[in-house]
């Protein structure tokens, strides 16, 4: 950004001098600062030149200071300025009037300071002036990278890039709609008058200028009738500084589509959302849900799937609603996640999850992925949040029952009083098939089973039954019990096998095993 002529009459020791003519052309912008030193050096002046002189050349003839000032006007010269005291005890009348006439300033510069002292004092206040604006450019463009990198909350694109800017902002859409505006109704009106070009173009405006930048749809082809139009103030702005208004466009651009087709994508899920529960209650069959899903692009019934239900606890004393949004933000913009096209929806106080069962490779399983991904959430929310995964499913008539599975995952983990954060159906799958065996005959075949252990002293059986209770965990994985009992491989399997002898349980077959698991399982169910 380049100062005015107002502007350099601030700057000592130029604001020592005094604007004799010309005062209608004070917002001219000086670029450079040149000295006249030979009879033609209105060849060589520049567009926004301010030239200084002692008026030796023209002091014998006024008329030939007039010819000059029209010269510096064609040339587009910023100003003039003339060191009075030497050769001229004041500026003729002819060329004031003439300065006054074209709109052009004529300053008086102050005798006691030599040329190189008024371009000493422009120079640095040019620097310090860019220097601080470099700053700005740099703290507004740091704000549009953080902002373009966190999830964008479409209801305040616009407004956000606004404020981070500082400057008015329009927003026109594919049909030449406005969808944002802070600048003026003559502003907007002046953009419906002008032919605005398919490249960025600058319109003149009472309050400066505005920049208007054709927006990219979809960050593939430009459509002319999006335009992102900043009113920028009254100067010529730096590359750095006009470039930062490129990038903000280039966001804009890239987020447009999905601002524009806000309303209707809100609308296909409410609607395909509403079909999901009419299913879910037996209203509606899976052929016609199918069919919803395909008529709106949602990508459910090509392929095997998995569902995902999010539940939170009733007794989770803070908003249930924040703590789901959170889980939902995690689902769409975590980046193990975003890229799997899952889909999501909201069921009252749960979160059904739909997720394609081939995952990439990098993901794994979708089991393991999810406490990774949602570890930080899981650890504030405790036991209060908890997520359950069904079997892999390959039709979509098999959704209900995928959805069935998790209620009841979520349900027998609860039962059984279950620690983990994710609960797959699979692990408690044989706990909810038995749940409806009585209660007596459970105690009856928990007690004659581990009988030989609880008639010993309780120190001693519980010695006993914890590496047994591991070892059924962990699948027989002798390694994996020691571990976690803190104790060597052989401390392990010489109390199995005193476990083994006790229970005349043998633990290489599989009948012996299944039972020991259902006598574990019983005994679990019995506590709650």
């Amino acid at each position: 950004m380049y100062l005015t002529i107002e502007d350099a009459l601030t700057i000592y020791p130029l604001s020592e001098g005094k604007l004799t003519a010309g005062r209608s052309g004070l917002n001219r912008i000086v670029k450079s600062v040149n000295v006249m030193d030979a009879p033609d050096i209105s060849d060589w002046v520049r567009e926004g030149d301010i030239l200084f002189t002692t008026a030796y050349l023209i002091k014998d003839n006024p008329a030939d200071g007039v010819r000059l000032l029209q010269k510096l006007v064609d040339k587009g010269a910023a100003g003039i300025g003339i060191k009075l005291g030497r050769f001229w005890a004041s500026v003729p009348d002819e060329m004031l009037q003439e300065a006054d006439r074209l709109g052009f300033p004529l300053i008086e510069l102050p005798f006691p300071f030599t040329f190189s002292d008024q371009m000493k004092g422009l120079f640095n206040a040019e620097l310090q002036k860019n220097t601080l604006l470099l700053q700005n450019v740099l703290d507004k463009q740091k704000e549009l990278i953080r902002f373009a990198l966190s999830p964008v909350d479409t209801g305040r694109l616009f407004d956000r890039i606004r404020e981070i800017l500082g400057v008015p902002l329009a927003v026109t859409g594919m049909r030449g709609q406005t969808l944002f505006s802070t600048l003026t109704t003559d502003e907007m009106q002046l953009l419906k008058k002008r032919q605005l070009k398919d490249t960025p173009q600058w319109l003149r405006c009472e309050q400066g200028r505005l920049l208007c930048v054709p927006l990219k749809s979809s960050g593939q082809e430009h459509d002319f009738n999006s335009r992102a139009i900043f009113r920028l103030p009254p100067g010529i702005p730096m590359k750095e500084e006009e470039g930062l208004y490129h990038q903000a466009a280039e966001i804009i651009g890239y987020h447009l589509n999905a601002v524009e087709r806000n309303d209707l994508t809100q609308s296909t899920q409410n609607e395909f959302a509403a079909m999901l529960k009419n299913y879910l209650k037996q209203q509606v069959s899976a052929e016609a849900l199918v069919a919803c899903a395909s008529s709106h692009g949602i990508p459910f019934g090509s392929g095997s799937f998995q569902c995902v239900l999010t539940t939170c606890d009733p007794e989770y004393t803070g908003r249930t609603d924040h703590l789901l949004k959170s889980v939902k933000q995690e689902f769409h913009y975590h980046p193990m996640l975003k890229d799997l096209t899952p889909l999501h929806f909201q069921l009252e106080d749960t979160i059904l999850s739909i997720f394609p069962s081939e995952l990439p490779r990098s993901s794994g399983k979708l089991p393991p992925l999810l406490p990774r991904v949602f570890f930080a959430l899981a650890a504030n929310a405790g036991r209060h949040l908890r997520m359950t995964v069904s079997h892999i499913k390959t039709r979509p008539d098999q959704l209900e029952a995928a959805y069935r599975e998790c209620q009841n995952a979520r349900d027998t983990a609860s039962r059984l009083n279950l620690d983990a954060f994710v609960v797959e159906f699979a692990n408690v799958e044989i706990s909810y098939i038995f749940q409806s065996v009585p209660v007596h005959k459970m105690r009856q075949f928990v007690e004659m089973a581990l009988a030989p252990l609880q008639d010993r002293a309780p120190d001693s059986a519980q010695e006993l039954l914890r590496p047994l209770e591991l070892y059924m965990a962990n699948n027989g994985q002798i390694h994996e019990t020691a571990k976690q009992l803190f104790i060597h491989r052989n401390t392990a399997a010489y109390r199995l096998e005193k476990i083994s002898e006790l229970l005349q349980v043998d633990f290489k077959d599989y009948h012996h095993l299944l039972r020991m698991k259902l006598v574990l399982m019983f005994r679990d169910m019995l506590r709650t």
